[in-house]
């Protein structure tokens, strides 16, 4: 097994699609004249899972520049987290658990939490390669907002995600090369990312007999 690792040139990258994601999403807040300051629910509690290697070693790398002792704190609340993910789940429930990055309202890793994490909030649209257009409302207090503001929903301005996304799927195919169809998709949370340690693949044949390929 070899650990997957963004070098400089992808580190970048991805620093700067998450720095173009922020952009409109303020964009979208200010024009809705939306804020989460004072907001009486957490949207920290919401299930997600994520789907990329390129986002899951981003988000290893922060939690390497974290001391020994928060580290090990923090994986003890993700071994609890997914303990309660797995009750909701055997109850047929969708788990609504706060997430184990979760500090007194602060992400610890904020600076390297996921894309999904950076876009919930505000309207959003997104086209699927199928050509499906998918809306995505906001949240509770977002949607109250455009409630009161518009005669429909679909006059709200929102973020676009599909070229984000088209962007990350680029940054995941320079990573990963032409062999990313080969290797397991990943669909964890974050607690099981950081539980299972940097992601990793295995070596092909030719790597094991002594090619290069790093990844």
């Amino acid at each position: 097994m070899k650990e997957v690792l963004l070098n400089r040139a992808l580190s970048e990258e991805i620093r700067e699609i998450y720095a173009e994601m922020a952009g409109q999403y303020d964009v979208v807040a200010r024009r809705l004249h939306f804020s989460c300051d004072g907001c009486p629910d957490n949207c920290c509690d919401s299930f997600f899972l994520h789907h990329t290697y390129a986002e899951w070693a981003y988000l290893f790398q922060g939690f390497r520049e974290l001391g020994s002792e928060r580290q090990d704190d923090l994986l003890g609340r993700c071994r609890q987290y997914v303990l309660g993910c797995n009750a909701a789940q055997a109850k047929g429930e969708r788990p609504q658990l706060m997430c184990p990055l979760n500090e007194a309202g602060r992400c610890t890793l904020y600076a390297h939490r996921l894309m999904v994490c950076r876009t919930h909030g505000v309207p959003a649209v997104m086209q699927r390669p199928d050509g499906k257009r998918l809306h995505f409302p906001g949240c509770f207090r977002c949607q109250e907002i455009v409630k009161k503001k518009f005669v429909h929903d679909s006059q709200a301005p929102r973020v676009q995600r599909t070229p984000l996304l088209q962007r990350l799927v680029s940054l995941e195919r320079g990573l990963m090369g032409e062999k990313l169809h080969l290797y397991p998709r990943v669909k964890l949370t974050i607690a099981q990312m950081l539980l299972d340690g940097p992601p990793c693949i295995s070596r092909t044949c030719c790597e094991r007999q002594g090619g290069s390929g790093d990844v």
